[in-house]
């Protein structure tokens, strides 16, 4: 008998199966949790809204993890996740936001849509520009970052420490409408944000890290209303007075600009980056480098 003609593919086991489809599944666990949170903000459910949001960043956060340690990686997983945070952090969030705030204006919805624009070319830039790439720090404001300090005002605004404190007094209305746009101006800016901190106990870096870790821990399981949109905007903040201060220290004389760029991706660094991308064609990537881990 004469050989089959061309290569005879393998058929894939059950469990090889099962393992590839478990990080897309966590994926479109993330874009469930956004529909839901629109459909429920749609309906004055708020507070779940919020909560799914939440566990929607959580699946995120997840998928690319579970990604990696199966080595199950793969463009399609790559694409549909970046196509998931799309609708879970740039459009239900606005929608979120429009339902709670901006439904008796006619003209207002204008914010949501600018930030839902934001959000889609922060991913496409993200997709383009660092995706396959080791770096210390994102490039623009994550888009599960953005998205959560929208998503969970409502729950902030609920709680002692607003509605007893200076800060209810101040004009939300009008300042929600700033936030909106000034979220979605950090993500597609260069604004360096830090993805999640090193976690050892050899380092002085490394032990801040774990602290930090911890602080999180506590504040997402025992106060997550009044933890997480204060968190979110000292992230943001955090993100803002770290690129001012390293502009300005590049000013001093004698400086060497070159010198700080601590990513792996610098152009001081030519070779490596042309190594890095030979060793990208031949692995294919997988679908935690195109997603955004949620920041600490």
């Amino acid at each position: 008998m004469s050989a089959p003609d061309g290569p005879v593919r393998r058929r894939m086991r059950p469990r090889e199966a099962a393992v590839i489809a478990l990080p897309n599944g966590f994926t479109l666990a993330n874009l469930f949790f956004g529909i839901f949170g629109i459909v429920a903000a749609s309906r004055g459910d708020f507070d779940a809204a919020a909560r799914f949001i939440v566990f929607g960043g959580i699946a995120d956060a997840l998928d690319g993890r579970i990604a990696r340690a199966t080595k199950s990686g793969s463009r399609f997983g790559e694409e549909l996740d970046s196509l998931v945070d799309a609708i879970s952090f740039g459009t239900a969030p606005a929608l979120i936001m429009y339902f709670a705030v901006f439904q008796s204006s006619r003209w207002e919805w204008i914010f949501c849509f600018f930030f839902t624009a934001c959000a889609v070319m922060r991913l496409a830039r993200f997709n383009v520009e660092q995706a396959g790439r080791k770096t210390t720090h994102f490039a623009g404001l994550p888009s599960p970052a953005a998205g959560g300090v929208l998503a969970t005002y409502y729950w902030f605004s609920q709680t002692s420490l607003y509605t007893e404190t200076i800060v209810a007094d101040l004009p939300w209305h009008q300042m929600l409408r700033f936030l909106m746009l000034g979220l979605g101006m950090l993500m597609i800016s260069n604004v360096q944000y830090a993805k999640f901190p090193v976690v050892n106990f050899r380092t002085l870096q490394g032990m801040l890290g774990f602290l930090l870790v911890i602080g999180t821990l506590i504040g997402v399981i025992f106060l997550p209303k009044q933890f997480f949109f204060p968190a979110g905007m000292a992230y943001v903040l955090y993100g803002i007075g770290r690129t001012v201060f390293l502009g300005l220290l590049d000013r001093l004389p004698g400086r060497d600009p070159s010198g700080d760029d601590d990513d792996d991706d610098s152009e001081s660094a030519p070779p490596r980056r042309r190594r890095r991308r030979r060793r990208s064609q031949r692995n294919p990537s997988g679908p935690d480098t195109g997603r955004e881990d949620k920041p600490a």
